[in-house]
């Protein structure tokens, strides 16, 4: 799909391609149904609950102009919704992922099962509802779920204005991320003093640091946890993908490499849900497997890490 060329006018022009032709094949059904629920986590300001792994776009979604790989993101898409994933998150840092995204939507027919999470990413505090608006078009839907600050830049200012449109209905819930170190002790700080319904930060089996202070003051203020990065940008991957998993990861309830880096992070009290990102079909079905099954207590956690910790 070309700059000057809307979604619509794409999809209507590409009768001749192999996307056109699936797409009335492509509809999303009712949502999954298997023999083991799904594992479920609540939002604290609201109590409403929502599948504990999601999906994010950063990269994988980038794909404006090339006809197969989009055919390729409504497959993942779908196969997302069909493993009972509903939380996607996006950001307009994410180059053409909003328009490829809300193409997808259109192609399945997905816009009211999906839980919509976007971000501000600006330095002009006086552009939040620009920003916001600008999206939501991207997207074709009426409003989104999420909005966050996008790495706490200018946080102040569209915070504010986030908070006033969530008491006017233009958006449900409002938070803030960050992918960065370093910005630990100011995320403290905004969660410490400001009412959100979110945060969202890095958390692998590496990169366990939030585990000392940010987590358990979610736990306190009440403040639903979005996990970043679960695979360390796929490094957990490529240091372990081709290994045989530890004999004991069965009984921990992890049947691959991808239920054990993700089961062991939302197995943690704090954690909401967890976002990975994939441009395979076959991957987002491990991925969402993880929530499936049985979740590791806190030895087997402790297990987990100290063997990602050995290697």
């Amino acid at each position: 799909m070309s700059r000057g060329l809307s979604r619509r006018q794409f999809l209507c022009g590409a009768g001749a391609s192999a996307l056109a032709l699936q797409i009335p094949r492509l509809a999303v059904g009712a949502p999954v149904v298997t023999s083991t629920p799904l594992i479920t986590r609540a939002i604290p300001s609201s109590g409403e609950r929502i599948p504990a792994i999601g999906m994010g776009t950063w990269q994988t979604f980038d794909v404006d102009g090339d006809a197969d790989a989009m055919a390729g993101r409504v497959a993942v898409l779908r196969a997302f919704f069909d493993g009972g994933g509903t939380v996607v998150d996006s950001s307009p840092m994410y180059g053409s992922s909003d328009e490829v995204m809300g193409y997808a939507l259109e192609a399945l027919g997905a816009r009211e099962r999906v839980f919509a999470a976007t971000k501000i990413w600006t330095g002009d505090e006086s552009a939040t509802r620009r920003q916001a608006d600008t999206s939501r078009d991207k997207w074709g839907i009426a409003r989104f779920d999420l909005l966050q600050v996008h790495n706490l830049v200018g946080w102040r200012g569209h915070l504010d204005t986030l908070k006033a449109m969530k008491d006017s209905g233009e958006v449900r819930y409002v938070g803030v991320t960050t992918s960065h170190g370093r910005q630990h002790d100011e995320l403290a700080r905004i969660m410490e003093s400001e009412p959100l319904d979110f945060v969202q930060l890095t958390y692998n089996l590496v990169d366990r640091e939030v585990e000392r202070r940010l987590l358990p003051l979610a736990q306190e203020r009440g403040i639903a946890v979005i996990v970043n990065r679960p695979f360390r940008g796929g490094q957990l991957f490529r240091r372990f993908g081709r290994e045989p998993l530890p004999s004991w990861a069965e009984g921990a309830g992890c049947r691959n490499w991808a239920e054990f880096f993700l089961k062991f992070i939302i197995a943690h009290p704090a954690v909401t849900c967890a976002i990975q990102a994939t441009s395979k079909v076959s991957h987002m079905a491990q991925n969402t497997g993880a929530m499936a099954g049985q979740l590791p207590d806190d030895d087997q956690r402790q297990r987990m890490a100290q063997f990602i910790a050995s290697r």
